[in-house]
């Protein structure tokens, strides 16, 4: 089992999860038992389950998808109680989250043996909570007793160095960092040197964040890839893009552009619990194929939990 699933007790991380998604359950799910306490399935039902996930920023595509399945089912087992219905979307819905398959090298359910140190390049663009993110990342593992290594990659603020820093002495790990306007991918190449010397788990790289319809700036994110490729021909072993769950549709947008431009294997979802809108999460797993690793649910070091598909779609239904 990977390490970042261990280091968090599934009563956390289902705690966590509730709280994260308390929001959006208040919002739009909610709206389902009434919905269904009418007990009729008819054309209104179906139209308004559809506004259900609409609202919770599903998303068009992915809405379809999903009541397709669930209207489906509900014909082939020839149900005539509106409640039924309820647990067979419980089960598609869990189904999207859970069909992603794994990208990286590091968090599959089916990896015994990471590789050593792992390189984990983590990108998004400004103000998604790149920086609390990565020092929570870090936390998780040393939770476990690992070595970690933090890699100061946005080198264009020096403020964006010193948060790395204060955040890394919080959690206790080593940060690598060069000056002010250096080199990002030199940074990224001693971050992993130092990892390797320290047999360290993992070596976590910053970026700095960049809009990702600036063409320039996603060119220099490749360039940092192809450092780190340098260095370590297997690495990156995890790309983490970190996205804003307050951003809605945007998100995918974003999404898109990374992946393209760095083959993006993993999702952090950050601040989950300020939107009623944490239905992005199926439509980035269903139309990007990307799966969401971790939710982030505060600003203290341990605001940033495993994704559990079956937790998630629980805590919305409860």
């Amino acid at each position: 089992m990977p390490l970042f699933r261990r280091a968090a007790p599934q009563v956390q991380v289902e705690a966590k999860t509730e709280l994260a998604v308390n929001r959006t359950k208040r919002s739009w799910f909610s709206r389902i038992g009434g919905i269904l306490e009418r007990g009729k399935i008819d054309e209104d039902l179906w139209l308004e389950l559809e506004e259900v996930l609409l609202g919770a920023d599903v998303g068009v595509h992915t809405s379809e998808t999903v009541l397709a399945r669930v209207r489906e089912r509900v014909e082939n087992e020839h149900l005539s109680d509106a409640q039924g219905v309820r647990e067979i979307l419980k089960q598609e819905l869990m189904a999207l989250l859970s069909s992603v398959p794994p990208r990286g090298a590091l968090w599959g359910e089916d990896v015994d043996q990471p590789p050593r140190p792992g390189v984990i390049l983590v990108v998004g663009v400004n103000g998604t909570g790149k920086t609390t993110s990565i020092a929570k990342l870090a936390h998780l593992y040393r939770k476990e007793g690992e070595e970690v290594v933090v890699a100061a990659g946005d080198t264009f603020r020096a403020a964006a160095i010193d948060q790395l820093k204060t955040w890394a002495e919080r959690v206790d790990v080593r940060v690598v960092a060069h000056r002010e306007g250096g080199d990002p991918g030199a940074v990224a190449f001693d971050a992993i040197g130092a990892a390797q010397s320290d047999n360290a788990a993992v070596a976590i790289i910053d970026t700095a964040g960049r809009l990702h319809t600036k063409f320039n700036l996603m060119e220099e994110l490749r360039k940092v890839r192809r450092v780190i490729e340098r260095k370590d021909p297997s690495a990156p072993h995890e790309v983490l893009l970190v996205l804003d769950a307050t951003t809605g549709q945007n998100a995918l947008l974003q999404a898109k552009a990374f992946a393209e431009a760095v083959d993006v294997t993993a999702i952090a979802l950050t601040k989950l619990d300020g939107t009623s809108k944490g239905g992005i999460i199926f439509a980035i797993c269903n139309e990007l194929h990307l799966p969401v690793r971790f939710v982030g649910s505060g600003e203290g070091e341990d605001d940033l939990s495993p994704f559990d598909p079956e937790a998630f779609v629980e805590a919305l239904f409860e």
